[in-house]
């Protein structure tokens, strides 16, 4: 088996076959091209077979070629590090064709139908002032606040029970908080987006991080529906807005060949 493969990006929905230039994860600049099966493609590139690292660099050349791809064409992103080897009996552009594009035709073809027209916005909201956010808190609750005044009239060495239950209490409010929030947020957006995916969110600041897969036609819906939200939050919470990009939190596709493995 050789130690060269194809490196695959994702799958169109194309006829002809079309070059994107020398954009090939890695950094030998390889040419990244598709390969056609009757109206549905791969995108690929040469590529060593080796497990690609999870670095900036990497993902961001994969995700470029996938940008590049978006133009013009419906695209279903590929698993990173997805490489597809010679066989015995068939080169690697062969096997793709025949063991992914032709296998999976159907499958493909009707998850191409299901994101014929549509991307992925992103959107993070974020406290920008947490002192005020806890001081809403403590103003909107008053077991806070009762236990708060206690802890403070009293000897810090004999304290610490009530401050960890305070901590405790602090924390739901704050969750009930970001919750209550999430979804004011998800609200005036709800009707803009055809399908909503809420990812994981990073420190006490993070109200929202979630993505939207949005037909194309709505964009600018969805753009004016932020700017409302910029507007009416006025300073107090901050919108990080990016898209289009591939709706990767959407579909990925897991694709493993016969005698290959998938490593996770």
């Amino acid at each position: 088996m050789s130690d060269e493969g194809k490196y695959l990006y994702c799958i169109l929905d194309a006829r002809e076959e079309k070059d994107f230039g020398p954009a090939g994860i890695g950094s030998r600049e390889d040419k990244v091209h598709s390969v056609v099966f009757k109206d549905i493609a791969a995108v690929i590139s040469d590529s060593p077979n080796v497990k690609y690292p999870i670095s900036r660099e990497n993902t961001i050349a994969h995700m470029k070629v996938m940008e590049m791809a978006m133009d013009g064409y419906t695209i279903l992103p590929v698993k990173f590090s997805t490489i597809a080897s010679r066989s015995k009996s068939r080169s690697s552009e062969e096997r793709i064709k025949l063991e992914i594009l032709k296998a999976r035709y159907k499958e493909l073809k009707d998850l191409l139908t299901r994101m014929n027209n549509k991307t992925e916005l992103g959107l993070k909201a974020i406290w920008t002032n947490m002192e005020t956010i806890f001081q809403e808190i403590v103003d909107e609750n008053r077991d806070i606040k009762m236990l708060k005044k206690r802890i403070a009239s009293r000897n810090p060495t004999t304290a610490h029970g009530q401050r960890l239950t305070l901590g405790e209490k602090v924390k739901k409010a704050l969750d009930a908080k970001r919750a209550k929030e999430e979804a004011e947020i998800l609200k005036i957006l709800n009707g803009a987006y055809y399908d909503l995916c809420r990812n994981k969110i990073f420190g006490d600041s993070m109200v929202t991080n979630s993505s939207f897969l949005v037909d194309k036609s709505r964009i600018k819906d969805f753009d004016h529906l932020i700017k409302k939200l910029e507007s009416t939050h006025d300073g107090r919470t901050r919108f990080k807005y990016v898209g289009p990009v591939p709706p990767c939190n959407f579909v990925e596709l897991v694709i493993t060949l016969e005698g290959e493995e998938d490593e996770g």
